[in-house]
Order: C-alpha cells, then structure tokens, then sequence
C-alpha cells in the first residue's frame, strides 16, 4: 500500500491552479492557519505513512551516539559507521573508557571526529557515573549531557521512548517557515510555535513526516513544487520548480527511485535499503545543537 501511494506520488503532478493560502487580499487569521497546518500534516500522512527516523539503532544509547554523530554529515554515513563503533563499544561503559585516539578513529568518516570523540566519552561518562548505564526518560536530564540540547533529547525521547518532542532540525524549521507556521529562525522558538498548533499525540510523527518531505520533494534550494501534493496548502509554492515533468527529476530517496538512509529500514519502508559502502551524498539531519544540516 504505501509503496503504491510512492508511485502515485511521484507519478502525478500537483494541482495546477494554486491558490497560496492568504494570499486572496487578506491575511489569514491564525484559527485559519491552524486549520491548513493541520491539513498539511493529515496530507504528509498519507503521503508517508512509513515515516520514521533514518538513523539505524536498537536502544537508547545507539540512538543517542548516533544522533551525535550525525552533526553535519549524513544519516547515511552515520549508519554506515556506527555498526563497527558498536561492536567495539557496546556500552556507555564501554565508550566511556574509550582512548580518544582510538574513538576518533573509528568515527572519522562522520567529519569533526575530535569534537565528536569528546562528546560522546564525556555523556558516557555521566551515563556511567550518574545515571547507572542507562540513557535518562527526561528533557531536563538529557540535556545535562555533553553535546546534548533540546533537539537531541527530543530524537531520543521520541524514538526510544515514546515520549512526544518536536525535533527542529535544518529540514522542519525551513519547512514551518514555509508553511507559514511560525518566521521564528530559532529552533527554540520554532519549536514552540508548532507545539500550540499541533497536539503533543503528533508531536513525533509531525517531525519525521516534515523531514521526510523536507529531504524528498521540498528541498533548500530548489522545491519539486510541481509534484507537490501539498502545493495548494503552500504559501511558499512557486519558490522551487513548478513544471511537472522538471520538478519530477527533483525527486529523492524512494519518490526518486533511489535507496533511503538506512542500512536496516523498517519493514514497512517502500524503498532500497543504503549500501553499507555507498556514498552518502545527501544532506543529513544536522541534529545535534549548535550544528548545521
């Protein structure tokens, strides 16, 4: 089912008479906002039900490693690398009595591998000493975490333990902008303005379907408008390439035919799975704070 909705996707054009949403001569009231934002979401719903986190992990401190990780470079090259990182450092216990040396060599590939190693020992180490081994269940202590703030605490709650957060990463903060949800440029700010717009039940699920769509069809700097199927909820339609047949060559990830991020995808995930040596070539999520997409 969702494979088919894929191709219908990329196969069909947006509406080609878009109205953008207060744009008719008037402003658009915030009640009405609300109303198209919670539109845009039922529409990213249906458009990828199978959304989830493109980071590969089987715990909490998977998670957390490899969302440090992730900091300007991509998921990819982080799940390409963080198979041998685990196998040597199973445990925060483990990682926690990691040499610098040997750490920074084996999460080279992700780029600024010093800062990273640092990182990484520096909340195992808390792990260990303060929290018994385990990755903590609260915002408040998460964030006490060396390299650790609200987007990386949000990706761990939500993913690992079902606690709803918003993670505002480069790909949700340009889209809320774009969908007129919020012109907040911090992510604090944007976070917040999202949070009264939506209940906190979507929270998670929100954020994974506006990065997927961010990643696959509304790109930084050129939009596939044309075959968005979202485009007549869109203030911003018209930024990006509007001819269908030019906007469909935009495509990425499975609308474009090609593998996602993970190297293990979820069962219900329509496209190829990553090589394990491929190159990763897209942006990734940029998620730990203070860091770039």
């Amino acid at each position: 089912m969702a494979e088919s909705k894929v191709r219908k996707a990329a196969a069909e054009p947006a509406v080609k008479a878009v109205v953008k949403p207060g744009r008719s001569g008037k402003p658009e009231s915030h009640q009405a906002m609300v109303r198209r934002a919670r539109k845009i979401n039922r529409a990213l719903a249906e458009l990828y039900p199978y959304a989830h986190p493109e980071l590969d992990f089987e715990d909490a401190f998977q998670l957390l490693v490899a969302v440090v990780l992730s900091a300007q470079t991509t998921d990819l090259r982080v799940n390409q690398t963080t198979p041998a990182l685990f196998a040597k450092y199973p445990t925060p216990q483990d990682m926690a009595a990691a040499a610098p040396e040997e750490l920074e060599e084996v999460i080279r590939p992700t780029g600024f591998f010093r800062n990273k190693a640092k990182a990484l020992i520096g909340l195992s180490i808390k792990l260990r000493d303060e929290f018994g081994g385990e990755v903590p269940r609260t915002l408040e202590e998460l964030i006490t975490l060396p390299g650790v703030g609200r987007k990386t605490a949000n990706v761990v709650l939500g993913n690992a333990y079902g606690v709803p957060g918003i993670t505002v990463d480069t790909h949700f903060g340009r889209l809320a902008r774009r969908f007129g949800w919020t012109t907040a440029e911090d992510p604090v700010a944007v976070e917040a303005a999202v949070a009264e717009i939506f209940p906190k039940s979507e929270w998670t699920m929100l954020s994974h379907r506006v990065v997927f769509h961010g990643r696959r069809i509304c790109h930084s700097r050129k939009p596939a408008c044309g075959v968005c199927p979202i485009a007549p909820l869109c203030p911003a339609y018209g930024e990006g390439e509007t001819d269908p047949e030019k906007a469909r060559k935009l495509l990425k990830y499975e609308l474009g035919g090609q593998p996602g991020q993970r190297l293990k995808p979820p069962a219900d995930y329509p496209g190829r799975a990553a090589s394990p040596n491929g190159t990763a070539s897209v942006a990734g999520t940029g998620l730990v704070d203070g860091a770039a997409g």
